[in-house]
């Protein structure tokens, strides 16, 4: 039974999440909350790990809470079900791709779909950001916004920023570098 919830939830997540991976935290979120499988301090591990790793980001977020909730075969059936939308939709759209090639009505459509995305990413970079450098649950107890911040993590985010900036170094090299700064200072 556990494999058809995994499929069927990640069926869903793949079927909405139009914009790429981080449009499915939103449904990731909603997930942990209705499933309980992980919690949500979980996610920003898991866009770590899935951004650390070859591959689309939320095939790999998809495996990892399947693999943690059912094993190997959890992880192939949540992939599964996160990718079976898209194959469906480009075999339809390929099919298809003729008769609509400079559809003013398709083009329309797709325009309007951009706004949304980008609601998504950003409410997922703004749930992010709260996960990783506010302590909620101390906002609930104190009521204070300056208190629930964690102005280490919020420090190292902008010098993080202000490098990648100035420097325009590869990736892998602030990757590597906020590693060795999250083992040091225990983030």
């Amino acid at each position: 039974m556990i494999y058809l919830q995994l499929f069927w939830e990640f069926l869903k997540i793949g079927l909405f999440a139009v914009g790429g991976g981080m449009a499915t935290l939103p449904f990731l979120q909603r997930l942990s909350e209705s499933s309980g499988w992980f919690p949500q301090s979980l996610i920003t591990d898991m866009v770590a790990i899935s951004e650390s790793t070859p591959g689309p980001i939320g095939i790999n977020m998809a495996t990892y809470v399947g693999y943690n909730v059912a094993g190997v075969l959890g992880g192939i059936v949540a992939t599964m079900g996160e990718i079976l939308p898209s194959i469906i939709i480009v075999v339809i759209v390929s099919k298809s791709l003729e008769r609509f090639r400079g559809s003013r009505t398709v083009d329309a459509a797709f325009y309007g779909l951009r706004p949304a995305v980008t609601g998504l990413i950003a409410a997922a970079g703004v749930s992010v950001m709260q996960v990783a450098m506010f302590h909620v649950e101390l906002y609930q107890e104190t009521g204070s916004f300056l208190a629930a911040v964690d102005w280490r993590k919020v420090i190292f985010f902008v010098a993080a920023f202000a490098a990648i900036k100035k420097f325009k170094l590869h990736p892998i090299v602030y990757i590597a570098c906020a590693a060795v700064v999250g083992l040091v200072l225990g983030f």
